[in-house]
């Protein structure tokens, strides 16, 4: 792994979305926000934010820390502007939470809470799509993988802006456009976060992280091409065309249609390249990270699969909050689950042995996890997300609780697994620190290897 460098705050992105993860899950398990809530009130939007901004952002942000450079083979832009970033992030988070605490009439005090939101939660942003693109930029021509996360990039890049436009409305903004757009401009918003933002850049971690961990080809393929291309066109039919048909009155049926139907065909070409990618690859045995992300990728499948029946029944709008659910905890959160607990390890071994490879033995990557002991984790959150959209649809509050605790639960059990693979619990004592060896810190990585 000459030549791997490590991203020094990924460390404390990962803890971070893990915790904010565990705290939506926990306030799910006791009936706050959605389904005991409507859709829209203030305490299914902190739900929804803190899994958005706190878990699924933040994770992204310091897996593409770490992996742009892997995929362009070039260093990060810089380094120094991911805590700054974080910090914001972070920041810009807990003010619009209380922003919408405000709302709930839980806050008295009137501070211009999503001002304040929208000045960090942009900043934050913009810090990490600057540090981003400005080390694509330097990688050009890009390979395949790192054309999805440029056009990621762009995806946060809408979120976030149509994010600030909401923030500013809730905050007292008198703009009778912008007022008409954040009425009905949600769909786009969420089309973005979670089609453009954190779909296309999982798609493009995805493509090298499976040829990598499972010594499979690298695909760029044309139908690898029409995925990229497809889903770059349900981007600019929904953001550009949905503002445009909103700005003019028209319906919005016919954008979310358009979309829906690039963003299907995009994804079957996906699908393709990933059941290529399994059945060309040169590890004969996989690891769990490999196994578990099926999981994930079975749930994306039932997504499209229920939008598809949904649409075609006249429910999709009744139960559009199922749909986002699986795609948001089964689809993105699954994936990611399993991600990590492959990248931790892999992290920490760079950083723990890097300085000794070819010096002195070390252990493999796969001596500081026990698979064994990490599955059941894997299989109860999988079966429990399973289960809680399941009680969404047939609109069995009490069963989607006790679906959410269990989740609760089993991510707890994971993120002990990672923790235990980060203090290299699981690795023989007689192996665990030869001479020369560097003892990770918990939450950043102090070393590079070069």
């Amino acid at each position: 792994m000459t030549g791997v460098s490590l991203s020094r705050w990924t460390m404390s992105y990962f803890a971070a979305a893990l915790a904010a993860l565990l705290l939506a899950e926990g306030l799910m398990a006791v009936g706050y926000g959605y389904p005991s809530a409507p859709v829209a009130s203030p305490q299914t939007l902190i739900v929804v934010h803190i899994v958005a901004i706190g878990w699924l952002s933040l994770l992204m942000c310091g897996a593409l820390f770490q992996f742009v450079p892997v995929l362009i083979n070039r260093p990060l832009f810089n380094d120094l502007l991911t805590m700054p970033a974080l910090l914001c992030l972070l920041g810009g988070l807990v003010v619009l939470l209380s922003g919408f605490l405000w709302l709930d009439g839980q806050i008295e005090d009137t501070l211009p809470f999503f001002t304040i939101a929208s000045v960090l939660l942009g900043l934050g942003f913009a810090f990490a799509v600057w540090n981003l693109a400005a080390t694509l930029m330097s990688g050009r021509p890009l390979p395949l993988p790192a054309r999805f996360v440029a056009a990621g990039l762009g995806g946060i890049s809408l979120t976030a802006t149509l994010g600030i436009v909401f923030a500013l409305v809730h905050g007292g903004v008198d703009s009778a456009y912008l007022i008409d757009l954040a009425a009905r401009g949600v769909p786009l918003h969420v089309i973005a976060g979670l089609g453009g933002w954190l779909t296309l850049s999982a798609m493009g971690v995805s493509y090298r992280l499976f040829s990598m961990f499972m010594l499979a080809p690298e695909l760029d393929r044309r139908g690898s091409r029409l995925a990229l291309y497809l889903a770059v066109c349900a981007l600019g039919i929904a953001i550009p065309g949905g503002v445009l048909a909103i700005s003019m009155g028209w319906n919005l049926d016919t954008v979310l249609l358009g979309t829906g139907a690039a963003g299907l065909a995009s994804l079957s070409f996906y699908g393709r390249d990933i059941v290529h990618l399994y059945l060309t690859r040169n590890r004969r045995t996989i690891e769990l990270n490999t196994r578990v992300s099926a999981f994930a990728f079975a749930s994306l499948g039932v997504v499209v699969l229920l939008a598809v029946i949904l649409a075609a029944l006249g429910e999709l709008e009744r139960h559009g909050a199922v749909i986002v659910f699986l795609a948001t905890f089964g689809w993105l959160s699954g994936l990611g689950l399993a991600k990590l607990y492959k990248i931790v390890p892999f992290m920490t071994w760079l950083e723990c042995y890097g300085p000794v490879l070819g010096k002195k033995p070390t252990p493999r990557v796969q001596d500081l996890v026990v698979e064994k002991r990490a599955v059941k984790w894997f299989l109860m959150y999988f079966s429990s997300v399973w289960g809680a959209t399941a009680a969404l649809l047939f609109e069995n509050p009490q069963i989607f609780q006790a679906a959410a605790a269990t989740m609760l639960v089993a991510t707890a059990g994971i993120i002990m697994q990672l923790l235990r693979a980060r203090r290299l619990v699981d690795v023989d004592v007689g192996a665990r620190f030869p001479q020369g060896a560097h003892r990770p810190a918990l939450l950043y990585s102090f070393v590079q290897t070069a």
